[in-house]
């Protein structure tokens, strides 16, 4: 088993996790923003709403397969 790896398939919780780290990771890029903002960064301001815009973007794409995969065998346990 290579590092990292649990041993435990569950394609559904894989997608809501890697949706909350997105969302969370969003959050906190805001923070970001704002320090930078603060500090006359505008150019790291707009770096950081770059990151946060990529991580909305993830977000949104795990959720459309979370609703694919709802419902189906190929979900996982988290979805039985």
């Amino acid at each position: 088993m290579a590092t990292g790896e649990t041993g435990f398939e569950d394609v559904m919780f894989d997608l809501i996790s890697v949706q909350y780290h997105s969302l969370k990771a969003g959050h906190d890029y805001g923070q970001y923003v704002r320090d930078a903002e603060n500090a006359g960064l505008d150019d790291v301001a707009g770096f950081f709403r770059e990151v946060m815009d990529g991580d909305s973007q993830r977000a949104a794409r795990c959720h459309q397969f979370l609703a694919k995969l709802s419902g189906t065998d190929q979900a996982g346990p988290a979805a039985q």
